[in-house]
């Protein structure tokens, strides 16, 4: 059994297109039905605004599968600490004997999700969209875009934080990127030129509403991955042209579809995986308007464990 720490994995694996087509690779498989993925089993830390959450997939004749343990404690900011932190264990998919323990910290977390916004936007937004909007100033606000920049040529950044202090950090540290980058004091401002949205915060109420959105906007929600928070009005999502997510049943429970929880859902629910898969073409002309909401799946997690574990060993 090897050990890494995070250094190591930090310095093997990065936001790249390697590392962007493993983790699309596994939602491809999944839209084929050659997943193995259990719910999550999701447990609060109510007094300390945390949770843990337990995710693993298996992907039918992949040599390993991954569990990864992720707790997530929201006011660690505040103490100097990140928000996120865990590890991943892999395990052989023949023996199931633990072939490494990757005590990332977070940080293959931290890549496979910004990468599936990279892949929701790939697969959804305009190929010539150019100016970002991100609601939300933490590290994971910083991750979408780089991702994003992998699929899409952005050059301009709008933002809205709750915290204006916030918002101007993260928009200097932005700015070091070579992007042009815009502070705004309200939601609607931040958004009125978007090409793409994306919501990247632990919001327990709607951020983002219908009067909100441009035409031919692509939005990307990625904070609601718990069934207490919301980040999307129901009026974004009825709005929508086409709405995405990475699995129905979790975005059900945990991500935007809780709008619509005890009634019927108006419309089409789009799986990320089947897109891939099929190669199904959901934007139709440049004024189509397209939603994603991503509350995570164990198949990231597999996908990005072994490719790290892939590099680790070959390095």
């Amino acid at each position: 059994m090897q050990l890494y720490q995070r250094e190591a994995i930090e310095a093997a694996v990065g936001i790249d297109e390697a590392a962007l087509a493993a983790v699309e690779a596994g939602f491809a498989a999944l839209g084929r039905g050659e997943v193995v993925q259990p719910p999550i089993l999701s447990m609060a830390i109510e007094e300390a605004n945390g949770e843990v959450d337990v995710k693993t997939a298996h992907i039918h004749g992949a040599e390993r599968f991954a569990i990864k343990v992720s707790p997530g404690f929201f006011d660690n900011p505040r103490l100097g600490l990140p928000s996120l932190n865990g590890l991943m264990m892999v395990f052989s998919a023949r023996t199931g004997r633990v072939e490494a323990v990757l005590f990332d910290e977070g940080y293959l977390t931290r890549v496979r999700t910004a990468l599936a916004g990279a892949i929701a936007a790939k697969h959804l937004s305009r190929r010539d969209s150019r100016r970002v909007a991100v609601l939300g100033a933490g590290e994971q606000a910083e991750q979408q875009v780089q991702a994003l920049r992998l699929v899409r040529d952005i050059d301009t950044l709008d933002v809205w934080a709750r915290r204006r202090d916030g918002a101007e950090a993260y928009a200097e540290r932005m700015r070091t990127t070579g992007l042009a980058v815009n502070v705004h004091d309200g939601v609607n401002r931040a958004c009125q030129e978007a090409d793409i949205i994306v919501t990247a915060t632990p919001s327990r109420t709607p951020l983002l509403h219908a009067r909100d959105l441009p035409a031919g906007v692509h939005v990307t929600a990625m904070g609601s991955d718990s069934p207490e928070k919301r980040e999307l009005d129901a009026s974004v999502l009825t709005r929508a042209d086409a709405f995405v997510c990475d699995t129905r049943a979790q975005s059900e429970g945990n991500g935007e579809l809780k709008a619509f929880e005890g009634g019927e859902v108006p419309f089409k629910v789009h799986e990320l995986g089947r897109v891939i898969a099929e190669g199904q073409r959901l934007r139709l002309t440049d004024e189509t308007l397209t939603v994603c909401d991503l509350t995570g799946t164990g198949v990231q997690d597999t996908a990005i464990a072994n490719f790290a574990l892939s590099r680790l060993l070959s390095g």
